[in-house]
């Protein structure tokens, strides 16, 4: 069976067969295709045409927390057919009987069915998530890919030298992400050794370092080192990534439509759980200053509980109280997979702020603009400006859609971040066509960060469903695929 014999269950796009025809029978390949271009499509067919030839019968996927959950509950149900017999899994590091039972049918290896697991990279820096692993590893002949890669670019971290480890063990290895290096050409080399320690062709990591980075001596602490200043032969480490990678980006990509729609889930803190548990059910909460938060009417908790979700709440004595979360982390997280300028709207002042103030510590003072209430019009103006000046340093336009969603042009960003949404689906379409506009020459993707199970979820659904409502009336076809 070729990759192009089979029925796919979603047809791919020219780019996607490209990369399936590229991949689809090698032992180790790198799919480094931008956000928005369906990576996660590609592998699903590489397991599909690997699994209908006898030559797997289990895969092991590896993702950041924020997009895990994804793999089980939309990209596999989406896109593998219907023919495969399969069983999928979500890691869960606690045990209750029936986590033990399914444990117990995953590792199965005398079932004929495809044994899909899917664990968070964070699970691979414990011992439990890292004998699991092995346990399915040893059990089946299996795939095993990193989806966004780039988290196992730090070659000291325990869960870097884990997954290279359990990589040994797997028949066919791939590794997902949009942008491979996201500091320096060094982080390709963990993720390549992951896939075979011999495609880079250096024995360690020093050897590699040493072949594609000057290096200087620097002293601290009463001792001498070797210190980064550069980077040299990088065609050579080009050329030697192109005889196992396919790369692509949303702008070579003719098919795809010019708004593309990501979601990127993630989960409440025990912190947030109990406050925002208190808020839904009495309308109270007690936070841990001894301060209260309550809610006065349904709009005022639809507020709190938004707030509680994005990681923090306005006190009755008019405190901002942050609540332990991790929606910052996982902005930081997308940033880290996304190359070039970006647009970042919240819905809060408090978050707005947050946001500016991580950014500038993270990518520098004049990496960052924001836009909001507050802002004097001749700062306004300037960021903007700034933004939209390819050469400028100012790489983020943070802001609310009150404010920044209407009128202005920001077209050098072709990523668009919804940090938190509201219901105001004009100000969702407004502030979407800050950057998809004329003068826009390049695919634009919309990324949501949603808090699972609370009330950012429901934003969402009573904005499509309003967006659908007005597309029925004007006798427009329907966005099924948006959020």
């Amino acid at each position: 069976m070729t990759p192009q014999a089979f029925v796919f269950k979603t047809e791919p796009y020219a780019h996607q067969q490209e990369a399936l025809n590229r991949s689809c029978d090698r032992e180790e390949f790198a799919l480094f295709m931008e956000m928005g271009t369906g990576k996660s499509k590609v592998l699903i067919d590489n397991l599909t045409h690997l699994y209908a030839n006898g030559k797997i019968n289990g895969a092991l996927i590896i993702a950041p927390k924020g997009v895990y959950r994804n793999w089980v509950e939309r990209e596999i149900p989406a896109h593998m057919p219907d023919f495969i017999e399969k069983k999928i899994m979500l890691w869960q590091p606690h045990n209750t009987k029936k986590i033990e039972a399914e444990k117990d049918e995953i590792l199965n290896d005398t079932s004929t069915d495809l044994r899909l697991l899917v664990m968070n990279v964070e699970s691979l820096s414990t011992d439990k998530g890292v004998k699991f692993a092995y346990s399915f590893l040893s059990k089946h002949r299996a795939l095993m890919a990193v989806d966004e890669s780039t988290t196992i670019k730090n070659p000291t971290a325990k869960r870097t030298k884990n997954i290279v480890s359990l990589g040994k063990y797997a028949y066919y290895r791939r590794i997902l992400t949009g942008s491979p290096i996201t500091r320096s050409p060094l982080d390709i080399y963990t993720q390549s050794q992951f896939l075979d320690p011999a495609l880079l062709g250096f024995s360690s990591y020093y050897s590699f370092r040493a072949r594609y980075a000057l290096l200087a001596d620097g002293f601290a602490g009463g001792r001498t080192f070797k210190k980064v200043v550069g980077f040299q032969n990088l065609e050579e480490l080009n050329s030697t990534l192109q005889e196992f990678s396919y790369r692509v980006l949303k702008e070579d990509c003719l098919d795809l439509p010019d708004k593309v729609y990501v979601r990127r889930e993630i989960e409440m803190s025990p912190e947030q759980k109990k406050v925002y548990s208190e808020l839904k059910r009495y309308a109270i909460s007690q936070l841990s200053t001894e301060e209260t938060v309550s809610a006065t009417s349904v709009i005022t908790q639809l507020i709190r509980l938004q707030q509680v979700a994005c990681g923090f709440v306005n006190t009755d004595e008019g405190h901002p109280q942050e609540i332990k979360n991790t929606r910052m982390d996982e902005l930081l997280q997308i940033l880290e997979e996304t190359s070039g300028k970006a647009i970042i709207w919240a819905n809060y002042r408090y978050d707005i702020l947050r946001i500016e103030e991580t950014l500038k510590k993270i990518y520098g003072e004049d990496s960052v603009g924001s836009y909001y209430g507050d802002t004097s019009d001749k700062e306004r103006n300037e960021i903007i400006n700034h933004f939209q000046d390819k050469d400028n340093p100012l790489r983020f336009f943070v802001g609310n859609t009150q404010t920044g969603g209407y009128g202005i042009t920001l077209t050098a960003a072709s990523t668009v971040i919804y940090y938190s949404n509201n219901y105001d689906l004009e100000r969702r379409l407004q502030s979407e066509d800050r950057a998809h506009r004329i003068g826009q020459n390049h695919k634009v993707t919309y990324i949501d960060i949603l808090c699972k199970d609370t009330v950012d979820e429901k934003i969402v659904k009573a904005l499509r469903n309003k967006l659908n409502l007005a597309k029925l009336v004007l006798g427009e076809e329907q966005w099924k695929e948006w959020l």
